[in-house]
């Protein structure tokens, strides 16, 4: 807070915007429709009765209608619809609720719905069919989620085969007769952000989630929504983005026509368009507090930093789950979920972003200080080596997951020990890293002191898409494994091909991959299936864990500066083969990876003299391992911090990027 003299002024206005700098105005998440605009929604009497682009000052659409700074209405995709008479009037009146809200509207002077109706199509989700509907960021593709012949006809369709749909509940009551949800959980849902949030399952929706313990369940946020309800819909509605699996959201009205017609029965589209594709933002109440796993509506383009520099900063962040982020002014404006960059559409999106949030901030690429992931043949590498820049910088991955909780702490100068354990990452000696511990610091850099015990890895990153190709490096060098042939393991013929690759060194890299050892439980304890999304055979593992209590726990040791695995595989495998149950199996798994980390916290932190613990990486949205974590750590010196603004997966990792590159990290 600040004092001032006053300046003699005697009346208050709100002028035109003209722009002669830089823009430093944060740019406004989409809000949810606010009370007031609903109680005008289903009055009678009043003129935007039943209209689905009711909004005010305090709720509706902002990012995603947004077209140029400043945020004028000349500037956003309302530009189209002059206002009539009575909005004109609500819009220049101070004492309205509609004062300068930039998307006003009624229904007399536009934007509106087209055929076939909100009421048609609630018809049409009654009977089973599938809808592409219009909302705030992108189109989604709807159907009753009760109906189990409507959700396979959606996974066929959308090629998606097994990945969990989120739903949409009718109010919070029925959100409350499906899944088991917390006082947080509750705030999460109902905040406004209005993301999913992924809760305990109390009631079956079959296919929606399979093998899965949690239901990814949202609350109405645009008044369409209401409408839907109100006109018959079911009261619980699978709500996923409208796309192909892996590819972007639609977001335009002749793409969503040209790559969902083989998928949607019918489409309701509205007239406004659509600025940019914004998926729905996921959420859990997690056991250290609120993590956002997808961060998009509600969230993005949101600053979540504030650093102490004054040149822009573009950080591309990694090919999996994309963000990118952008110092503009000093503060990081972190982008929408993108996507995989591997597919086509993601990596134009992903193009599409960057110019976006640079025409928005008016920054010229020849002034960007721009940065990368280490891997040199990422494609966001590409793209970063390719922009018009002032200066170029790697930095390592793991790396980047510990400086994404830091800076959002703005905590710059705080030595912590990094855990950083995911899937892949570039290391700095060519290996394939993802159960890193480091110490240090932003602002000193981090050093490597420990990490996971290496294993072959035959097939490099192919192996991620079948849990018995990595069983076969990880399983290498244990001796007294019992004949995996046999059973009750079964393990196919893809085992042996891989094991005489891992044996031979053909084609075969080496790995301190944490996602990969969970991969190998998994395989031993039977999920030999190809993987048909990211970290599928992980959350498999924590479902059949979460049907035994924590009994024991499998060791786990740190040898020197190594977490080894070779016991804790052995003890899995003797156990599976004297026939205990999968589920005890995976529980003292799961118990023996956090208490085997926990100790080694302990012992790096008394060598160090550091107490505080960053936790990070794709491996930490497992929440059985975080609660066993926060059990284990509650009477010890060890304070952990976690992601809170932007997600512990590939998600963050654009926002570390970032923070390195600021503060000019040592990277090596």
């Amino acid at each position: 807070m600040r004092t001032a003299e006053p300046a003699g002024f005697r009346d208050f206005s709100i002028r035109e915007s003209r722009s002669h700098a830089q823009p430093s105005t944060r740019i406004s998440p989409d809000l949810p429709v606010c009370d007031e605009c609903l109680r005008e929604l289903f009055d009678p009497a009043d003129r935007r009765y039943l209209y689905p682009y009711i909004n005010c000052t305090n709720c509706g659409p902002r990012y995603t209608i947004t077209q140029a700074l400043p945020y004028d209405r000349h500037n956003t995709t309302m530009s189209h619809w002059p206002l009539d008479d009575a909005c004109a009037r609500q819009y220049h009146d101070p004492a309205d609720r509609r004062f300068h809200a930039q998307p006003v509207s009624c229904p007399a002077c536009g934007p509106n719905y087209l055929q076939p109706g909100i009421a048609a199509t609630a018809d049409l989700l009654r009977s089973g069919k599938i809808v592409a509907v219009k909302g705030i960021g992108g189109y989604h593709l709807v159907c009753d989620a009760a109906n189990h012949a409507a959700v396979l006809a959606l996974r066929e369709r959308k090629f998606r085969k097994e990945k969990p749909f989120a739903v949409m509940a009718k109010d919070l009551t029925c959100a409350r007769a499906l899944v088991h949800l917390t006082a947080d959980a509750e705030a999460l849902m109902t905040s406004p952000a209005r993301p999913i949030v992924l809760s305990p399952a109390r009631a079956a929706l079959a296919g929606v989630a399979p093998d899965n313990d949690e239901i990814g369940v949202m609350l109405p946020y645009a008044p369409l929504h209401y409408l839907l309800f109100a006109a018959g819909a079911p009261d619980v509605l699978v709500m996923t983005s409208a796309n192909r699996s892996s590819e972007p959201i639609a977001y335009t009205d002749d793409d969503a026509r040209e790559r969902l017609s083989e998928i949607a029965d019918a489409f309701l589209i509205g007239e406004r368009p659509i600025a940019r594709r914004v998926d729905d933002s996921v959420a859990r109440a997690g056991a250290f507090g609120p993590v956002i796993l997808r961060r998009s509506r509600g969230y993005a383009p949101g600053a979540v930093a504030r650093f102490a520099v004054d040149r822009p900063i573009l950080a591309v962040g990694a090919d999996l789950k994309n963000t990118i982020t952008l110092v503009a002014s000093g503060q990081a404006f972190v982008s929408q979920h993108i996507g995989d960059l591997d597919h086509y559409q993601a990596f134009e999106a992903f193009r599409e972003t960057i110019r976006d949030l640079l025409a928005m901030y008016q920054v010229r690429p020849e002034d960007l200080l721009v940065v990368r992931d280490a891997h040199p043949q990422y494609v966001s590498t590409t793209l970063a080596l390719e922009l018009p820049a002032a200066e170029r910088w790697p930095v390592q991955h793991h790396r980047a997951h510990i400086a994404s909780v830091l800076a959002e702490r703005e905590a710059w100068d705080e030595p912590v020990l990094g855990v950083s354990f995911d899937g892949t990452g570039y290391g700095d000696d060519g290996a394939i890293w993802g159960g890193e511990i480091f110490a240090g610091s932003i602002a000193r850099g981090f050093e490597r002191i420990a990490h996971l015990r290496y294993a072959p890895l035959p097939g490099g990153d192919a192996a991620a898409q079948h849990p018995v190709q990595a069983a076969a490096g990880f399983l290498l060098n244990i001796e007294g494994l019992p004949n995996l042939a046999a059973e009750p393991f079964l393990f196919p013929q893809r085992y042996e091909v891989a094991r005489h690759l891992a044996r031979t060194g053909v084609r075969t890299f080496q790995t301190s991959s944490m996602g990969r050892l969970f991969d190998t439980a998994a395989a031993l304890l039977g999920f030999h299936t190809a993987i048909t999304f990211e970290g599928q055979a992980a959350m498999w593992l924590e479902h059949i864990a979460r049907t035994a209590p924590p009994r024991d726990a499998y060791p786990f040791p740190l040898v020197e500066a190594e977490l080894d695995f070779r016991p804790l595989l052995l003890a899995v495998a003797e156990d599976r083969r004297r026939g205990r149950d999968p589920g005890e199996i995976a529980r003292a798994f799961q118990l023996g990876i956090a208490q085997g980390l926990c100790a080694a916290l302990e012992t790096l932190s008394r060598q160090t003299g550091t107490g505080t613990v960053v936790l990070s990486g794709g491996v930490f949205q497992n929440e059985m391992l975080l609660a066993d974590i926060q059990a284990l750590v509650a009477d010890s010196r060890l304070r952990i911090w976690t992601n809170h603004a932007v997600p512990p997966n590939d998600g963050g990792i654009s926002l570390g990027q970032a923070a390195m590159a600021a503060m000019g990290a040592p990277n090596p």
